[in-house]
Parts: C-alpha cells; structure tokens; sequence
C-alpha cells in the first residue's frame, strides 16, 4: 500500500492556478481536533470525493471550507482565490453548497424560494435563471407549490436549484446523494454531467463507488488528518477499498 500515502506533491503539479488551497488547517471543538493540519491543493474544475467514516472531520472541513466555521490556530485556505479568513463576504458571492440542510424556506413556494436568493445574489434577468433551473431539476410543475409538501428528493432538487443559482465557481456538496429516490439521483447525475466542466466540485461522499465514479481526485480522512490525497487516475480501486479497510478500520461492502 506504500503508493497510495498522501502525496501533496501531486496535487501542487496539477495546474497552476489551484481552485483550492489549505495549508495547515485545523479546527478544534474545545480540546478535540475534528480537523488537524491539512493541507492539500486542488486545481480548477477538479471533482473532489472526500472520504472517511463518521467522525472524521469531513463535514467539518467542507464548513471551514466555505467559510461556515472559522480556522482553529494558525492554518490558511483559499478558495476561488480568496482567503476564507479576511476575504469571506467576497467569496460567499462565488460559492454553492448543498448539505443535509436545504436551507430552503418551507413555507415560501419554490419559485419565491429562487426569487428570494436570486435576489439575494442580485442576479441580473433572474426570470431567464429561475426557468432554466426548474428546467434542470425536472420541477416546473411543481414551481408555485409550497416547499413543505415537498418529498425528501424534491427538496434535495430545489435545494441544487438554490446552489446553482449564482453560478458558482466552487460547489460543496456534503451527502448529496444521501435519501434521494432513485430518479432523483439520475436527475443529480445528469445535473452534475452537464454542468461539472463549469465548476470545482467538492463532495462528501460514504460510498466509495459513486464517490470515485464522480471524481478527479480523492481524500481520505481519519481523526481529522489526511491519510490519502491523490488524483483518481493513480488509483487502482480494488487496493483504494483495501486501504479504506485498513487504515479507517472499516469494513466496505
């Protein structure tokens, strides 16, 4: 398993002009590390799976990412060129992020849900946005319905819908995939087809085959450290699941 360490090497040869950069970034809760000096770059319009069993600080990482929590101590990241510390209003404007939270109002119809964030962005003709969107994510029938009558795969679609309203430069992606209906998941497929060559993907993911299918790079973490980083054609899958097994300590089906 000695090819298959974290090569950081790799990742800065990439491209020249990383969409990512995290050196040294921590982020404790009180005395517990949830992510303990990581650091990796990931060039522009990569797709980045990101891998680790409960508790590894995957979710953390995406948050501090995205500006949603604060570094811990003496860490930097970039992301869309931008410093998440001193820059963060900046890069809100050029970031999406789906997560278990649609942060959708329920009780707005899913065309005041667009209206209100295309608002937010300032979109200019918002109109032209919202029917494309509606369009992508197979929901124009449902477009002046109440989001709380809506399923936990419709949901999930209005929620990629309000991510990819400003057209972001970076989309975080945490479980996307996790409760969706199996349509939804082929609209989520065909959504990321189209669109992945217009962004840089991050996604949390526990299923290492979807997970690798997707993505350009991958990232294993366990106790909040970096235990693999690599782009996914150095890996050979059947020895990426092997050390999965060996170094989380988890079995993988």
């Amino acid at each position: 398993m000695a090819e298959y360490v974290h090569n950081n090497n790799q990742a800065e040869a990439a491209s020249d002009t990383p969409a990512i950069i995290a050196r040294g970034v921590s982020r404790s809760f009180g005395p517990r590390k949830a992510v303990d000096d990581v650091s990796f770059e990931l060039p522009e319009k990569a797709f980045l799976s990101i891998f680790g069993p409960n508790g590894a600080g995957k979710t953390t990482l995406l948050k501090v990412l995205s500006t949603l929590l604060p570094i811990t101590g003496k860490g930097s990241a970039s992301v869309a060129g931008f410093d998440v510390k001193t820059q963060a209003d900046e890069l809100r404007r050029r970031l999406g992020i789906i997560s278990h939270n649609p942060l959708l109002y329920p009780d707005l119809s899913a065309e005041e849900n667009l209206r209100f964030f295309a608002d937010l962005y300032c979109i200019p003709n918002p109109e032209e946005r919202i029917d494309e969107l509606f369009e992508a994510v197979e929901l124009k029938h449902r477009r002046y319905d109440v989001v709380r009558g809506f399923s936990r795969g419709m949901t999930q679609r209005m929620s990629i819908a309000r991510a990819l309203l400003p057209k972001p430069e970076v989309l975080f992606l945490d479980e996307p995939y996790s409760g969706l209906d199996p349509h939804a998941s082929e609209i989520l497929d065909s959504l990321i087809a189209n669109i992945r060559g217009n962004h840089t993907f991050v996604m949390v993911s526990h299923d290492l085959d979807k997970g690798l299918e997707l993505a350009s790079h991958a990232l294993i973490l366990s106790r909040g450290q970096i235990v693999l980083y690599d782009k996914t054609d150095n890996i050979e899958k059947e020895a990426f699941r092997g050390l999965y097994r060996k170094v989380v300590g988890l079995g993988v089906s």
